[in-house]
């Protein structure tokens, strides 16, 4: 049958239901026993044992076997499976024919009944009454085997979630990675806030915003390219630890890395330094691992991953200069014509420079992928770098790190810029650079200049793109596996 056919086929039982005033999408349904429940409270019962526990459990329906006068049924709530066991003699005969004649693969029931164990050994609730509690008038993906092909698996993200439990593990782990985050900072003496989403100037991060318009106030707005910049008014304000768990949004690509609205996790501490930031994302970062693997060693993409305590630490500039051969010391052009000879490629709107743009490139193109085990490259350049403080001795770095795990960067962190003069002088710099048609420039923000001109404390801050995380805690290739609902193109 067609699909359009099995619809109909669909609808028609839903008319023969609501013609016995029967009500298909009734209002609630009294559990008594989540499926893993009644598992946990029977098992090893013998086969052929009937039970007088009473149970009312209610699921979705995922198979149907007839074997003479008998009706097996697979009924699946968010728990486990339950064999439903259907006979005339304890249903009786009008209740049997609904059963078998109005129901699809599909349908929400509620059933109650003893639970049993069929002579096979097979766990079952021996079926004494069912009510419908959701008819499906669309048929499940491929008879529960999911859906193949992967964007439409993005797309239709409901029936992904019905037909592959994998999928739904997901979203519970990366539940219990939210959780060990809040849990670990909690402990720390961390403050979780909240920071708008909705800015008139997107700030603390290089990307490109979305823009929106405010008809009341007649004035454009952007969404939140990183809540940093707030956050840090927050330790002017006297708050000395505090985090925010929340969306950003960068209008760039759609890759398996990178999707424009994502999850972050940015924390900042006052009286700290970029070394104190690495022990906090450590902690964070293999308490998240714990709650998912419960070890600090786990497998992603057939390779394994070892978060053992502490991580390597590389320089920047001598990863950049051990991987492309190359003396980074040397000015833009000379650089740019020894890369040449070294056979790397820099872009063309890169070749400008700034010269901190160029070794990022080397840095994302030649190193990032020997990366493995979680890796905090160290001392960037300050012309990337337009809110981090300088590194003492060296006028031209500053105090970042970017954390890296499994050949792709998962944090970015630094000590804190809090003296307001300079920083002044590098939001000038970076609005150069936007002139020069840089247009994920930094703009200079006058009011958060106003506030660091009160006083800031010296300050850490780090943040961990939580998706990325998950990535690697869940063994996802995809960024789009660990987002329930991606952003995807038109259908092609």
């Amino acid at each position: 049958m067609s699909e359009l056919d099995l619809i109909a086929s669909r609808r028609e039982k839903l008319a023969r239901i609501r013609a016995r005033g029967v009500d298909p999408f009734p209002s609630s349904f009294s559990r008594s026993h989540a499926v893993s429940e009644v598992q946990a409270a029977h098992e090893g019962l013998p086969p052929g044992t009937r039970t007088e526990s009473v149970v009312q459990v209610a699921g979705r329906l995922t198979s149907f076997r007839r074997m003479g006068k008998l009706v097996f049924a697979d009924l699946r709530d968010m728990t486990g499976r339950v064999q439903l066991y259907a006979s005339r003699d304890v249903l009786g005969e009008e209740a049997m024919k609904a059963f078998t004649s109005e129901l699809d693969l599909g349908d929400i029931v509620g059933a109650w009944g003893v639970v049993m164990a069929t002579r096979k050994g097979e766990l079952s609730v021996e079926l004494a009454g069912f009510q419908i509690l959701a008819k499906a008038l669309r048929p499940p993906p491929e008879k529960w085997h999911g859906l193949q092909d992967v964007e439409k698996r993005y797309r239709q993200r409901a029936q992904d979630l019905m037909s592959r439990e994998e999928a739904r593990e997901i979203v519970v782990r990366r539940a219990q990675v939210l959780r060990a985050m809040r849990e670990f900072l909690h402990e720390q003496g961390f403050v979780e806030v909240e920071t708008p989403m909705l800015q008139p100037l997107a700030g603390g991060a290089s990307a490109r915003p979305f823009v929106t318009h405010h008809n009341v106030l007649d004035k454009d707005l952007f969404l939140r390219i990183a809540p940093e910049l707030y956050l840090k008014r927050l330790l002017v304000g006297g708050l000395e630890k505090v985090y925010e768990l929340g969306k950003s949004f960068r209008n760039e690509g759609v890759s398996t890395e990178h999707n424009p609205e994502f999850t972050s996790l940015e924390a900042y501490q006052a009286y700290a330094d970029y070394r104190d930031a690495m022990e906090l994302t450590e902690g964070v970062v293999q308490r998240c691992t714990f709650a998912v693997h419960g070890e600090s060693r786990l497998q992603y993409q057939g390779r394994e991953m070892d978060l053992t305590r502490p991580w390597r630490r590389v320089s920047f500039l001598e990863a950049v200069a051990t991987s492309a051969g190359v003396d980074v010391g040397r000015p833009l052009g000379e650089l740019l014509a020894e890369l040449g000879r070294r056979g790397v490629e820099i872009p063309d709107h890169l070749r400008q420079g700034p010269k901190g743009k160029v070794l990022e490139h080397v840095l994302e193109t030649r190193v990032q992928h020997t990366l493995w085990d979680p890796t905090f490259v160290v001392d960037f350049p300050r012309d990337i770098s337009p809110l981090a403080k300088r590194k003492p001795g060296g006028d031209d770095l500053v105090e970042r790190f970017e954390l890296y795990m499994a050949g792709r960067e998962v944090a970015n962190a630094f000590t804190e810029l809090n003296d307001p003069d300079e920083q002044r002088e590098r939001f000038a710099d970076q609005e150069r650079l936007r002139g020069a048609g840089d247009e994920e420039a930094q703009r200079s923000d006058e009011d958060f200049l106003a506030d660091l001109e009160l006083g800031m404390p010296p300050a850490a801050g780090v943040g961990i793109g939580v998706d990325r995380l998950v990535m690697a805690l869940v063994d996802a290739a995809s960024i789009r596996e660990v987002i329930t609902f991606p952003l995807m193109g038109e259908r092609r």
